[in-house]
Order: structure tokens, then C-alpha cells, then sequence
């Protein structure tokens, strides 16, 4: 079962997908965030092309685990993504994904220049390794 992760943010939308069997991630792409009905639609078709069998979108969470400001935002574009697929679509805590990925782009010894450039694809990433391995029954 492959599983798309949406990692929305208000410049750029990471994209990963995991392998056939639905247990490691892979960075996909990266969309520039346009409007939310037009970045839903985008990313639907994305994970319909993909034949993707879930959707995780990634949600900030505070400390007491009620949504941020930007995870409203996630949460009303997976709203969105609702309306554009009958693929299901789940939100996930994307605690420290940013973070996480920037490490992991500093253990490959990524370039300073490398390094500079957005991390959204890899963040994506760190989101669908973190469910799956939360959800080893698949879902």
C-alpha cells in the first residue's frame, strides 16, 4: 500500500511517497503553494497518478496537542483534499520534521550551499517514516 505525505506549508508543499509495501519513505517533490483548492487539486491528482492508497497531511500540534496556527491551516487544506479525492486523507503530528530533516541533510554531508535550499521534500519524508512506523498494520 503506497502512502502519499503532504507537508503544507505557506511558500512550498513537501511531497513524499512510500515503497509498494508501504514501509520506507521517499522524498517526491516539491509544489510551489498557489491557492488551497489549486495546491488540493494538484496533489490529488499527484497521488492518484502515484496510486497512492492514503493521504497523511502533516499538522503542527503545541504542547497540550491541539493544533497551531499553521496546523488550522493544514487541517483546512486536508479539508480540501477531502473534496478532491476518495483517496483517504489523515492528519499527522509533524512535530520536528524541519528540524529532523535538516539534521539528516547534515549527516549526508550535504554542501553549506546544499544545505541553504528548502527542506520540504525531506521534511515530507521524516512525516510518512514517523506514521509508518507509528502504523506498521498499514493504516
Amino acid at each position: 500500500m503506497r502512502i502519499l505525505a503532504v507537508d503544507p506549508g505557506s511558500k512550498n508543499i513537501g511531497l513524499a511517497i512510500s515503497d509498494p509495501g508501504g514501509t520506507v519513505a521517499h522524498p517526491l517533490a516539491v509544489l510551489d503553494h498557489v491557492a488551497r483548492l489549486l495546491d488540493a487539486a494538484a496533489v490529488a491528482d499527484l497521488a492518484a497518478s502515484q496510486q497512492a492508497c492514503l493521504i497523511v497531511v502533516g499538522q503542527s500540534l503545541d504542547d497540550e496537542g491541539r493544533p497551531t496556527f499553521e496546523g488550522r491551516r493544514s487541517a483546512r487544506f486536508a479539508a480540501a483534499l477531502r473534496s478532491q479525492t476518495a483517496i483517504p486523507v489523515v492528519l499527522w503530528d509533524e512535530a520536528f520534521t524541519t528540524r529532523r530533516a535538516r539534521s539528516a541533510r547534515l549527516e549526508m554531508g550535504a554542501s553549506r550551499r546544499k544545505r541553504a535550499g528548502h527542506l520540504d521534500d525531506l521534511a515530507a519524508t521524516v512525516l510518512l517514516q514517523d506514521y509508518i512506523e507509528n502504523h506498521p498494520e498499514g493504516k
